[in-house]
């Protein structure tokens, strides 16, 4: 802690007179090691990064856990000040990307088709069932789902949607990568599910987005832009690599080439 405090200090960044205390909207899903705002420990990396700001700036951060779908909407009503985790790409029909402003990535997710590691490399259309977390939204899937090519299952937490594929009643589970080794290490034989690179997957930067504080999302940004060998720590803690040494890692494992990823 002392470290960090001495980086603190030694960074550009500049602190904050007008201190204040601020409401986190986020997902009430357990999407550990991203995020898990409803435990009463350890609530993730996002939360370790807004932690460490928080020393910093003197702002508080009080998070509160709601559902997917009332995120944007407590938003707007101004319940909540800030959203998390979100992202100018994503779609909802309650506010727009231009209307917002976002921080620069407290992490990125690796979002991709979790499967069996023995049903790795078998194709897309072997999927032709595939489990996804309630109120996430199939972008990738949507043109299969639409001529009834995949089915999905909707699930209401990981665990549901992790027994459903080691039970092969799903080919695929929708779910971030560091998510799902999170959510194996106890229930199941190590190494059972891996992110099949021959599936649709992406690295989709999870950032903080607000309506009004345009001033916080600047005084954040200036902190990781500052601090990147603390953001790095942070993010190393949870286990979280950057995708470029997760895809070689994963390449050598599936025993794939380059040219067999999906794209």
């Amino acid at each position: 802690m002392m470290r960090w405090i001495a980086l603190f200090a030694s960074s550009l960044f500049c602190l904050n007179v007008y201190a204040g205390k601020y409401i986190v909207g986020a997902q009430n899903l357990s999407y550990f090691p991203h995020y898990d705002f409803s435990s009463p420990v350890d609530k993730g990396v996002a939360w370790s990064i807004l932690e460490a700001f928080s020393e910093v700036s003197g702002h508080e951060f009080v998070y509160l856990s709601l559902p997917i779908r009332r995120l944007q909407l407590e938003l707007v009503k101004g319940n909540v000040d800030f959203v998390y985790p979100d992202n100018r790409g994503w779609y909802n029909s309650i506010t727009t990307s231009s209307d917002k402003y976002f921080s620069s990535p407290l992490t990125n997710a690796v979002t991709g088709t979790i499967v069996k590691q023995q049903n790795v490399g078998k194709g897309i259309e072997k999927i032709n069932h595939l489990a996804m977390p309630l109120g996430f939204t199939p972008v990738n899937w949507q043109e299969r789902i639409d001529n009834q090519s995949t089915k999905i299952t909707w699930v209401t937490d990981i665990h549901q949607g992790l027994a459903l594929l080691y039970q092969e009643r799903v080919n695929g589970l929708d779910l971030e990568y560091f998510v799902s080794q999170h959510f194996a290490q106890l229930p199941y034989e190590k190494d059972a599910f891996t992110l099949d690179l021959t599936l649709p997957h992406n690295e989709i930067p999870f950032s903080l987005s607000t309506l009004y504080h345009q001033d916080i999302i600047s005084e954040l940004n200036t902190f990781i832009a500052s601090n990147p060998e603390l953001i790095d720590s942070i993010r190393a803690k949870y286990g979280i690599v950057p995708f470029e040494k997760l895809s070689q890692k994963l390449l050598k494992e599936q025993g794939l080439k380059v040219e067999e990823v999906w794209k």
